[in-house]
């Protein structure tokens, strides 16, 4: 992962190797400006030096997002990283709302009437979980055209063509028989059934399609009657009937029957906003290519890469380059953790306050809680380095949470800021 550059005027340069920034730091000729993503900023200005136009190309996910910068005149993956999206504690968070709302409202106490006129939404609404997802991959966007020449976006706006898996079976179609065919209803089929064989359980194996009530038994090639299958499963399995062949497992038999028929949630999370998140690029004003599922899918295999969420974003749209490289393998795994609750205390399960109202001031001693610090302890019983992020306290007295424990009791004057809060947590895995 390269190490994004500012200029004195804050304005981006060519992204360096780790070890240039190191040597850049070490002889203070520059200076860091924040460190996710690491960046530097220069301390002297240097010659006019045009920076080489990037894109960043996203695989947008229910549960994780890929997000990759390019470089497409040279193949190189300038910066990658796996955005994970906090919707389903959205809708967590909402549901237990409502639900305390609606146990005041049956105990008669005060509450909050219900406005039923005011329940109007607005052309092209969306529930707050399938929102916030569009706002993450939007807010690191716009962080990322701010540290590098960004000239051009690639999105994944359709996860399947759902015409080539409701219609397996047309023919005369030129795209149905171009070098994608296949590749859409297999990669479904790995997302329906968890890439994991239907009938022995096992997982990191090379998977065959396997049709549930076979061909010759009247089977069709819907991916209603598909599921997947390891080369053993598939051949002891033949042209028997699913019943006859587990007829000694009845509860796998009971699952295979309901997963066929469930549809694919995550898949519905990422075809729902993927119109809202295409018009929100496009805000952007810069140049947005879209793809399919199966042609990132197509364009992973071909050049041998392996199945993560940033290499698919690599490989997202007909930009890709025939040949991709990172000179550094680190990728920054970015969590969405919010910025709070707007609750003012919390309550028991019956919905009353249990606490104080809190403090209207976030900040003491210039430290906020989810800040990330490094505390330099020298004295007393806690002595030692501890790096992590703070709970703050208003004797000034923090709590800090490393990566395998909490630290408690650590004054501010020990405190450093690295990194403001800014909702989300990292971490960097190679």
């Amino acid at each position: 992962m390269s190490v994004f550059v500012l200029d004195t005027n804050k304005k981006p340069q060519n992204p360096v190797h780790p070890a240039k920034a190191r040597l850049l730091l070490t002889e203070g000729k520059a200076a860091v400006f924040r460190q996710f993503p690491f960046t530097i900023i220069l301390k002297e200005t240097v010659l006019d030096v045009a920076s080489n136009p990037l894109r960043i190309k996203i695989d947008p996910g229910s549960r994780e997002t890929g997000i990759a910068v390019i470089n497409d005149d040279t193949g190189e993956i300038v910066f990658a990283m796996e955005l994970r999206h906090r919707g389903q504690q959205i809708k967590n968070n909402l549901e237990s709302r409502r639900a305390i709302r609606r146990s005041r409202r049956n105990r008669k106490t005060r509450y909050r009437k219900p406005r039923f006129d005011n329940r109007t939404r607005a052309k092209g609404w969306l529930p707050p979980s399938l929102k916030s997802r569009v706002h993450n991959i939007e807010t690191w966007v716009n962080r990322l055209c701010r540290f590098c020449n960004i000239q051009a976006i690639s999105m994944e706006l359709v996860r399947f063509d759902m015409q080539k898996i409701q219609n397996p079976e047309i023919s005369g179609v030129a795209y149905q028989q171009g070098e994608l065919m296949g590749y859409e209803v297999r990669e479904y089929l790995l997302e329906k059934w968890d890439r994991t064989c239907a009938y022995c359980g096992k997982t990191d194996i090379p998977l065959e399609i396997e049709h549930i009530v076979p061909r010759s038994k009247g089977g069709s090639n819907r991916v209603s009657n598909l599921t997947l299958a390891c080369t053993a499963c598939n051949r002891k399995k033949g042209n028997k009937p699913l019943e006859e062949f587990l007829s000694r497992k009845p509860g796998l038999l009971k699952r295979i029957q309901k997963q066929s028929k469930v549809p694919l949630k995550d898949a519905g999370a990422v075809n729902t906003t993927r119109w809202d998140l295409f018009r929100t690029l496009k805000k952007t004003g810069l140049p947005v290519e879209t793809g399919s599922g199966g042609l990132t899918k197509f364009n992973r295999t071909t050049r041998g890469l392996h199945k993560t969420h940033w290499l698919d974003a690599a490989c997202v749209g007909k930009s890709a380059p025939e040949k991709m490289f990172q000179i550094d393998k680190a990728v920054l795994i970015v969590k969405a953790d919010g910025h709070g609750s707007r609750q003012m205390c919390r309550v028991n399960k019956f919905g009353f306050p249990r606490t104080t109202a809190k403090s209207t001031e976030k900040k003491v001693k210039g430290f906020q809680t989810g800040d990330i610090v490094k505390a330099v302890v020298t004295s007393g019983k806690k002595v030692g380095t501890y790096t992590g992020r703070v709970a703050v306290r208003k004797s000034g007295s923090f709590n800090i949470k490393t990566v395998d424990k909490t630290v408690q009791g650590i004054s501010w004057k020990y405190c450093r800021l690295l990194h403001a809060s800014d909702g989300y947590s990292y971490n960097t895995t190679c």
